[in-house]
């Protein structure tokens, strides 16, 4: 019965990862991050026009189009050889194995201050959703919440019962915008990690050995939840993965692919095409390319620390070049960064190198 019980739980997670992959193809109207810098006027153009052809642009490019993936392909070969030199392990591995403790805490500081900058600034998630607009008369006690449980994540108390709660006013927002809401998906993930690992390292909960996994009881209730933490613990950072990476392809999708024209209007506001030298429609499809690779790798957990490195290198130049607010990204800044600390696990690409698996540590 048990086992039958727990084989059910098993289940019960996979569901959000596969609903995530069904309606990241459904048709809805959404805009990606990088468009928030297009007027009302704009975005609505290009959302009424047909998207451009990425296959037409491809073959009117052909020649810069192999010629830059030749040469992202050796990029990545190159990449992957130098991480997989084993001297080069050897020297890194003492000071990675040693910061790993600290990416739990990254994690857990980018969405609890992200929490908090959204109430400062009277959005949460991003700009496009006020909490006055979105929560009405009750947009000051969903304010205090906000504030209560990003505290309580920040210091690592009751940590499970601040994600559950964030848990519910996520699933609130998505059952008002939809498959919007999948733009976020690295709050939910991180949101998952959290009712997994509860505070970890560094916490108030470990100060004062408030450990909520530590159920003494004997019930069959008990007993199932410790078997399906104990399944989940050393697949908590895989989880993040998956999801940080889908949120990545699911906002370059929507504005690159199948309403590319978003991407295009920005590229021609800023001159984009001139400062980078290529035709506007190629620098939109080199970008949906790269953003897509990024997510993939985050996914899989490919050459994690360089992929994080390199999409912190980009989002910083973006928000940097486009003006935009810092406080939506602080998200996307943190859960990287927790990876650079992290590395890579035994449920990743990297680790399943044979000479790597040693060095896959779990938490």
């Amino acid at each position: 019965m048990i086992k039958k019980s727990f084989f059910l739980v098993k289940i019960f997670f996979r569901i959000p990862l596969v609903l995530v992959f069904i309606f990241l193809f459904l048709p809805f109207d959404v805009f990606a991050h990088e468009v928030y810098v297009l007027s009302t006027q704009k975005i609505n153009e290009a959302m009424s026009m047909q998207s451009f052809n990425l296959f037409s642009v491809i073959v009117d490019n052909a020649n810069q189009f192999v010629f830059w993936a030749f040469v992202g392909i050796v990029t990545i070969c190159v990449v992957l050889w130098l991480s997989n030199l084993r001297f080069i392990e050897h020297l890194f591995e003492p000071i990675f194995s040693k910061i790993r403790k600290y990416s739990t805490l990254i994690a857990r500081l980018a969405i609890g201050l992200s929490f908090l900058a959204g109430v400062y600034f009277g959005s949460i998630y991003g700009p496009e959703f006020p909490l006055l607009t979105n929560f009405g008369a009750y947009s000051n006690v969903i304010s205090f919440t906000l504030v209560t449980i990003g505290v309580m994540i920040i210091a690592g108390l009751y940590v499970r019962l601040a994600a559950f709660i964030g848990l519910v006013i996520y699933m609130i927002m998505f059952l008002f915008h939809g498959a919007y809401m999948l733009t976020y998906l690295s709050y939910l993930g991180e949101i998952i990690v959290l009712l997994i690992l509860g505070a970890h390292n560094f916490s108030l909960d470990k100060y004062f050995s408030m450990r909520g996994t530590e159920i003494k009881t004997k019930s069959q209730i008990a007993f199932l939840f410790n078997k399906v933490h104990n399944y989940l613990l050393p697949r908590s950072f895989a989880i993040l993965r998956a999801f940080f990476g889908l949120a990545l392809i699911y906002a370059s999708v929507y504005a690159k692919i199948l309403h590319n024209n978003l991407a295009l209007f920005t590229v021609q506001q800023f001159h984009l095409d001139k400062l980078f030298g290529f035709e506007p429609h190629f620098l939109v499809l080199g970008a949906a390319i790269v953003e897509i690779l990024i997510g993939l790798f985050f996914m899989f957990g490919f050459e994690i620390r360089f992929t994080a490195i390199f999409f912190l290198f980009w989002l910083c130049l973006s928000v940097w070049f486009f003006g935009e607010a810092v406080w939506p990204h602080l998200i996307l800044l943190g859960i990287p960064i927790a990876y650079i600390f992290y590395g890579y696990d035994e449920y990743s690409l990297d680790g399943y190198f044979p000479h790597k698996k040693k060095y896959a540590l779990k938490l």
